[in-house]
């Protein structure tokens, strides 16, 4: 890679990475000549699909991310947590922005924030084509596209093709920003909660030694 980049790790089931939304929303805006690169972090997949009522006190950390970040969790999540049945499927969540991503790749970080929009405020469930299919027409793209690519094998290959880069990035924790340069390894600008200011004085280090590197080759 010629020049720095970030790449956003997220998962759509993932409620800190939704508190990180708007925050990834605002500092994606703010390097408009940057490349962002957003892959699914894969959350709950195997034995951690489990019933949301089987994943500790769920509104104890939701009220601490509110805090934390001014994220809203809305009245149709509210209810789906309250009767605690539903069982989060990140690989089904992941297919679905991947098909999302295919349509609109420039705009893949305001895609994530609308699916996990579509979760955790209004309570869809994102392993539903439905789901997508209203996303793909709020963004003003090819509904039938994007329902299609969720629905074909195809997205089930990149959904698990961006696990395996996180995992080989050595990325465990959602959500996670990072730096790339050339031939340079990822280097971490950002894991958990953080507003945009802080992340913005990160990344104007990591940016700017990115930069000497690639201009020193």
């Amino acid at each position: 890679m010629n020049e720095a980049g970030l790449v956003y790790v997220f998962d759509g089931y993932c409620a800190w990475s939704y508190g990180f939304a708007q925050t990834m929303v605002d500092v994606a805006a703010a390097h408009p000549d940057i490349r962002v690169e957003v892959l699914c972090g894969g959350l709950y997949v195997g034995a951690a699909r489990v019933p949301i009522r089987r994943l500790g006190d769920v509104p104890a950390t939701n009220r601490r991310i509110a805090e934390l970040t001014g994220a809203w969790f809305g009245d149709g999540y509210e209810r789906l947590t309250a009767d605690g049945t539903f069982v989060m499927n990140s690989t089904a969540a992941a297919r679905g922005f991947a098909a999302l991503r295919r349509a609109a790749p420039e705009r893949a970080v305001e895609l994530a924030a609308a699916v996990q929009e579509a979760f955790f405020v209004d309570g869809l469930s994102l392993a539903e084509p439905g789901t997508h299919r209203r996303i793909a027409r709020e963004y003003g793209l090819d509904e039938a596209a994007v329902v299609a690519g969720f629905d074909h094998p195809w997205s089930l290959r990149a959904a698990e093709a961006d696990f395996a880069r996180v995992r080989r990035m050595g990325v465990a924790a959602f959500p996670t920003l990072l730096v790339t340069g050339r031939d340079r390894p990822p280097v971490t600008a950002m894991a958990g909660s953080a507003t945009a200011r802080q992340v913005e004085r990160r990344l104007s280090v990591l940016l700017s030694h990115a930069g000497r590197h690639a201009a020193r080759e």
